[in-house]
């Protein structure tokens, strides 16, 4: 593999193992869009020399790990729109020295200097992609292609995400996220040797007093699903970000996408013949992980659960979901005794720091997410449902907690919360559950723009 991917995997490797994704740290950005200048004109016809000019670039990155090499012919076609593949050799580039030449074609493409934007020092890539994001510049003809040639130097098992070429995936917004793609069998508990995040297959269960090595205030994920309750401690989804298990008779797949604060629930068995097991992909969708089936290798939107590429797309699969709150295991095992809860050692022997992430996420996203909803904080913590009409509702989730603790109700848009071990479930007007899952609020947003949003009053 060439040298440039060697350099980036050396952090990405260690990071993935322990539950990370590569990123070297916190990188807090301003995304109102008053700090970006007005977005510069994009034509709308093909620039071939650009892609040809491309072409040439990514083969000198695979010759010599240099991003630059070939870089004046794309700058000369002056295509705006190309300022995006400036965007993805910059997520590439490990050479300080070829930093400069690549911020200074995005300001001869677009007109625009980045170097004032106050999350430039922190990150050039983080800057430059979310003026892109901000500005919904458009991406240049055959764009799915050409990122398909710098990104498969990286990981060639990307490939049939690219391959999909009728798929409903904005390639704009995808990016590395700093591991590889976890391909492993179903059931496959070795270390992941090429640097992915494992997820976790089956992990073995103990009853609420096997979980006394898991402090009573750390975070819980709780999922009760008809007989059947358990609980995924946070440090080992932190580690995973993904399992696969049997609850009450039901194949559940669950990521837990620790850059957005998001732990999910998706029901797997009956989607499709001969079931679903998800993986974690390495790919970010505006800092949202990207999974996908390891049977089919189709796509799913993460929040949503909707496949975007590969066969389960073309079949219109969208998977259901059911609620996962988030709490302290000591409320969560006091509310439910009977609960189950994943060995400390997974089930697998592996040991599993407390603090695998080590408050990695703490100041802000530290991947590109373009413009953010100004109603709430990047990171205030929220409860989000879909309404049967397809309504997307979120609730501050501290606010509700204060008012349910002083016996008032939460109640917006048909949607009413009720406390559940210290962690909230949602209802509609008949009382019928909603699926519900506590995500940051950058993260809701950006995937359901039109959310309404309930606060104290």
């Amino acid at each position: 593999m060439l040298a440039v991917t060697l350099c980036l995997l050396a952090a990405g490797c260690a990071a993935g193992e322990a539950g990370g994704d590569g990123s070297t740290g916190p990188v807090t950005s301003t995304t109102a869009a008053s700090a970006y200048p007005d977005p510069p004109e994009a034509p709308d016809t093909p620039t071939p020399q650009a892609t040809a000019a491309f072409t040439a670039i990514v083969a000198s990155v695979e010759a010599t790990g240099s991003t630059t090499d070939g870089l004046d012919e794309l700058v000369e076609a002056g295509d705006a729109r190309h300022a995006w593949l400036v965007s993805d050799l910059l997520r590439f580039t490990s050479d300080p020295a070829d930093l400069d030449p690549l911020v200074a074609a995005f300001e001869a493409l677009t007109g625009v200097d980045p170097t004032g934007h106050p999350s430039h020092a922190g990150s050039p890539w983080v800057n430059i992609t979310n003026h892109l994001m901000v500005w919904d510049l458009p991406a240049p003809p055959d764009y799915r292609a050409m990122k398909q040639q710098l990104f498969t130097i990286v990981e060639p098992r990307w490939e049939p995400f690219f391959a999909d070429t009728d798929s409903a995936m904005d390639w704009r917004w995808v990016s590395w996220g700093g591991v590889l793609i976890d391909d492993r069998s179903l059931g496959n508990d070795l270390p992941c040797m090429r640097g992915c995040i494992p997820a976790l297959d089956d992990p073995e269960l103990t009853d609420a007093s096997g979980g006394a090595w898991y402090p009573d205030d750390a975070i819980v994920f709780g999922i009760a699903l008809g007989g059947e309750v358990v609980a995924l401690p946070k440090n080992i989804m932190e580690v995973h970000e993904m399992v696969n298990m049997t609850v009450d008779g039901h194949r559940l797949g669950i990521p837990y996408c620790t850059l957005c604060g998001s732990a999910q629930a998706f029901f797997t068995d009956g989607a499709a013949a001969g079931g679903i097991v998800l993986r974690t992909s390495g790919l970010l969708n505006r800092s949202n992980k990207v999974m996908f089936d390891l049977n089919t290798m189709s796509v799913f939107d993460t929040f949503t659960g909707a496949a975007v590429s590969g066969p389960l797309y073309d079949q219109g699969v969208t998977l259901e979901q059911t609620t996962v709150t988030a709490t302290t295991w000591g409320e969560w095992k006091a509310a439910h005794p009977d609960t189950g809860i994943i060995a400390e050692d997974g089930g697998i022997g592996r040991t599993y720091p407390l603090d695998p992430l080590r408050g990695r996420d703490d100041a802000g996203p530290i991947f590109p997410i373009g413009e953010a909803d100004p109603r709430l904080p990047v990171q205030a913590r929220v409860v989000g449902v879909v309404t049967g009409d397809g309504t997307a509702v979120a609730f501050a989730a501290d606010d509700a907690r204060t008012v349910l603790a002083g016996g008032e109700q939460v109640t917006h848009g048909g949607v009413t919360l009720a406390d559940d071990g210290g962690g909230l479930r949602a209802a509609d007007a008949s009382g019928a559950e909603l699926p519900a899952h506590e995500a940051f609020w950058f993260a809701w947003s950006q995937f359901h723009p039109d959310t309404e949003l309930w606060t104290a009053p």
